[in-house]
Parts: structure tokens; sequence; C-alpha cells
């Protein structure tokens, strides 16, 4: 009898913790992926260019921001989309998108892609 009841109780906090653990992954876990344009891509300097984005926040993130060379150029309140950039200066250039909280300080979570502009 008495095993029965430890087994029970060991099968309850098993069952809490990994309960527990689910519900935490996904906020716990924020990334940020560019996928156009790749790294290594030539881009227009006479067009204007588009960064397709997807963004999962996690943590304290808040928003997002994206940068040109660590400079930043716009704001990303949503998760998934695309941001147009006007203009670049001819050379290579570093696009960034990091999650930011809600300070507007950088998390640590980023992506950056190195592009050439012609």
């Amino acid at each position: 009898m008495k095993s029965s009841v430890y087994i029970a109780v060991l099968l309850t906090i098993g069952l809490t913790a990994c309960d527990k653990k689910a519900a935490e992954t996904p906020a716990a876990v924020a990334k940020v992926e560019i996928t156009s344009p790749v790294d290594g891509a030539k881009l227009s300097i006479k067009a204007e260019n588009r960064v397709d984005y997807n963004i999962t926040l996690g943590g304290e993130g808040d928003h997002a921001h994206i940068y040109v060379d660590d400079r930043r150029i716009g704001m990303l309140r949503k998760m998934q989309g695309s941001y147009s950039i006007d203009y670049l200066d001819p050379g290579k250039r570093e696009i960034c998108i990091k999650i930011v909280n809600s300070n507007h300080t950088p998390t640590g979570v980023g992506r950056c892609v190195t592009i050439t502009a012609e």
C-alpha cells in the first residue's frame, strides 16, 4: 500500500513539473529570422529594398528594432512581415533586427545579414 501511494505522489509531482515546464518554454524562446535578403546578397542602391522577417518574442521582449550599420532605422511591432529600406549607401552593409524590451533596450536576441549595396 505504501509503495502505491509513493508511486502516485511521484507521478503527480512529475506531471506537474512537466506541465509547468511546457507552459514556460514558449515564452522563454525568443528568436529572429531574416528571410530576405540572405547573407551575402547584392542590393541595388537605386531600388527600394525589402527586409522580410519573422520574430518570436520571449522573456522581456516587447518589440524589435531594425538597424543598418548599427544605426536604428525603424521599429517593428508586427512579428512577421517586411520593412522597406528607402536608401542604402554603397558598399558592404550590415542589416540587423534586434528584440528590445519596453524601454527599447536590446535583450540580446537578434539576427544580422551582411549585404553589398551597389
